[in-house]
């Protein structure tokens, strides 16, 4: 297939470009920089130029395209404190692309977050809003996964992919990351309360092999999970961290954790286990990288 990638030389487009070209696909990645359309080129694929504002370039360039894969976001407003921005955008940006599909029968397969339920492990099937309407916060891209899944009415094999809390491997500047540097700078490793939230965690060859499986299989308005590590307790990444920078581990109260880990203090503070059993029985998905505790034990977000 002819592969249209957004996002393509980001963390984990920069797996799932050389996933594809290597089982034959042509893949087109949109790319924002000089550096991002090098990084594309060097792997092989085939380069178009633009940013998710521009609506014209990614409904055209989807048109061209034999399938969809949409993993680019900002990231970068979202983290300034402008997420609704950044949702916005999105929002838009999956739109102009599924309505050049509609009729076509090809796969659209966009990333997404999974959700938090209250004292139990979020399955697919959870996080579902059904009619309701653009929404502002967290609750936006929801409502883009939404639409995005009623294209499957619409003749697009459309599917979303959502992703845990943590995306690790080697060179992760994601969450993890940042708990290394806020232990660096504090000079103790802590954790939010009695350390018992969980995070959900996949490694990131693991995602980019989901995504991939995704858009060649994936049923028509199908939700996956790509999580391996169902629920790892924030106290076990602290005594990790602590221990490979040498440093006391220690309760922060929810208090003062605002202070203490600052935008990432309403992300600790929900507990947040995922699973994925829907995902590996419809897909055959089976993560084969090392868990998040495997990963951070040999070492190099401590370089």
């Amino acid at each position: 297939m002819r592969v249209f990638v957004t996002g393509a030389s980001g963390w984990i487009g920069s797996a799932v470009v050389p996933s594809l070209i290597g089982s034959g696909h042509q893949v087109v990645g949109l790319a924002r920089s000089d550096a991002s359309a090098a990084a594309l080129a060097s792997a092989g694929a085939e380069v178009v130029r633009g940013t998710l504002d521009d609506l014209g370039i990614l409904g055209e360039t989807a048109a061209a395209a034999d399938g969809v894969i949409h993993l680019a976001f900002k990231h970068d407003i979202a983290f300034s404190g402008d997420f609704p921005g950044a949702a916005e955008a999105d929002r838009l940006g999956v739109q102009a692309m599924g309505e050049v599909l509609t009729g076509s029968g090809r796969p659209f397969v966009i990333a997404s977050g999974t959700p938090a339920e209250h004292g139990r492990a979020a399955t697919e099937g959870d996080g579902r809003n059904p009619g309701r309407g653009p929404a502002v916060g967290p609750q936006a891209r929801a409502a883009t996964s939404e639409w995005m899944l009623s294209l499957a009415s619409r003749g697009v094999r459309s599917s979303v992919v959502r992703l845990p809390r943590t995306v690790h491997g080697a060179g992760d500047e994601g969450f993890v990351a940042a708990l290394v540097r806020m232990a660096r700078d504090k000079g103790v490793s802590g954790y939010f309360g009695d350390g018992t939230n969980r995070w959900p965690a996949v490694h990131r060859l693991d995602a980019a092999d989901l995504f991939h499986r995704a858009l060649e299989a994936a049923p028509a308005g199908s939700t996956l999970h790509a999580v391996a590590d169902e629920g790892v307790p924030l106290r076990g990444i602290a005594e990790v961290i602590g221990r490979h920078l040498n440093l006391p581990v220690v309760s922060v109260s929810p208090a003062d954790a605002g202070e203490h880990f600052t935008w990432l203090a309403p992300v600790l503070a929900a507990d947040q286990p995922a699973s994925s059993a829907l995902t590996r029985e419809l897909m055959g998905w089976q993560p084969t990288q090392p868990g998040l505790m495997e990963d951070l034990g040999e070492g190099h977000y401590f370089g």
